[in-house]
């Protein structure tokens, strides 16, 4: 059953919200005689909700007290919602942003206009002015992406945006190979640099049985996030573990499902239909692991993956919009990581604090020797397929699907940072990307949405 320990991790983080670097807490925050607060990022993203497994793990892998590692979640809440609001106000001249820190107490934002610097700092964020747009940087990496598509990129098997160099990263076995990737893109090398690297990325697939749920009674992946479709209940899983009409067992091998769509490579998301004896929670792998959104954490942050072969281990998010090329062929748009993982544990979840954060798709290393990892962000996924995650956050249960009264925005609807809505007579801008829930509606969360 899940027990949450809310008053003393409750207690934690509105001691910590205190020790937030001046100007990170959201403005909307500030309280008048008349008018109650509005909710804190903290608040909003259940940063005092990281169940105790999660904690035990930030302290083991990334060398944190307890204190810091409950500072660290808040911190991360408000600076998200911080960057977001800053992308906003610098548009097309934002050019990333990324915390840093033991418990992530720096907010860094980059921009290609040192005209910005004022105002970031007015937000309580260090500014960094570059060369490159993140629009550019994005832009490059897709011309990689359509390059890969028409070569062999198994000998530069990682590219990535990297907004804490202001450049686009090939990662490969041979220099020449990226240089290659590089040539047939046309991607100019004032916007990208190359690293060595010396081992190559392999889905965590694994046909020697185990723990979590079957494949066709013979290979083995891990639960990611519990979804509903409807009324159907099922679950969200990684491509590679099997294809559409494959059957599945759980881990006791009783009859459990069926995958209903998958992608890989290209992507690497699928999504598992369950009968009738299996519920969907919103637990992780059974643990008291509790999900309560789906708010994508910054470049930076803290996350931590469970997976049936070596169950909980944490890290740090190194780059999003990364590209991989395993054996079977290149995966895009992926979430690269410190984490580490090993066979079995592909498929399994990624949480950053309440927030689902992705499944894991694939990786080097291992957890003894160390490694990376690389998920599958989940709300593309969502969306993909049109599913509803599994959820304790917002104020109620996230039905989805029509317009709500009042506006545009719906319960159940995957949004990115940039997208508008109406709510209320207003018209709203996300901030950060996010599926909505009940108790998110854009007049009540300033952490995720702003009022335009």
């Amino acid at each position: 059953m899940l027990h949450l320990h809310t008053r003393a991790v409750g207690a934690a983080a509105a001691a910590s919200a205190a020790l937030l670097i001046a100007g990170l807490t959201s403005s909307a925050s500030a309280k008048t005689a008349d008018v109650p607060a509005a909710p804190s990022a903290a608040q909003t993203l259940r940063a005092d909700a990281a169940p105790a497994a999660v904690l035990n793990a930030m302290q083991r892998d990334l060398g944190l007290t307890r204190g810091q590692a409950e500072r660290r979640l808040v911190n991360e809440a408000e600076a998200g919602a911080t960057a977001g609001s800053l992308q906003l106000k610098l548009g097309s001249d934002f050019a990333g942003a990324w915390v840093n820190g033991a418990d992530s107490a720096t907010l860094t934002v980059a921009t290609t206009d040192a005209r910005d610097v004022s105002a970031i700092e007015a937000r309580g964020a260090k500014a960094k002015v570059v060369g490159h747009t993140l629009a550019q940087l994005d832009a490059a990496k897709a011309r990689l992406d359509r390059a890969a598509a028409k070569t062999n990129a198994k000998d530069a098997p990682v590219w990535y945006v990297d907004v804490r160099t202001n450049t686009v990263v090939i990662e490969a076995v041979r220099p020449a190979a990226a240089r290659s990737l590089l040539s047939a893109a046309g991607v100019d090398a004032s916007l990208a640099q190359v690293k060595t690297r010396t081992e190559r990325p392999r889905t965590f697939y694994d046909l020697r049985g185990g723990d979590a749920y079957y494949i066709n009674n013979s290979g083995r992946c891990s639960i990611g996030f519990p979804v509903t479709k409807g009324t159907q209940q099922g679950f969200a899983t990684a491509g590679h573990c099997g294809g559409v009409g494959s059957s599945t067992s759980g881990s006791n091998r009783v009859a459990q499902g069926t995958f209903q769509g998958s992608t890989f490579p290209g992507r690497d998301i699928a999504w598992v239909a369950t009968n009738s004896n299996w519920t969907a929670t919103p637990y992780v792998n059974g643990s008291s692991a509790q999900v309560a959104g789906s708010t994508q954490a910054a470049v930076g942050a803290s996350i931590c993956r469970s997976g049936s072969t070596t169950g909980w281990h944490c890290g740090t998010i190194q780059q999003h919009n990364t590209s991989v090329t395993y054996q079977e062929g290149t995966v895009s748009g992926v979430t690269r990581t410190t984490v580490c993982a090993e066979p079995g544990d592909s498929g399994g979840s990624y949480i950053s604090g309440s927030q689902a954060q992705g499944v894991t798709s694939g990786g080097s290393g291992d957890c003894r020797s160390g490694g990376e990892t690389f998920y599958q962000p989940i709300n593309p996924l969502l969306q993909a397929y049109g599913l509803t995650l599994k959820t304790t956050g917002g104020g109620g249960d996230n039905g989805g699907g029509g317009e709500q009264p009042g506006g545009t925005w719906a319960a159940g609807t995957v949004y990115k940072a940039g997208d508008t809505v109406t709510y209320g007579g207003s018209t709203y801008r996300c901030l950060q990307g996010h599926q909505a829930i009940t108790g998110w509606e854009p007049s009540n969360v300033p952490a995720l949405w702003q009022r335009v």
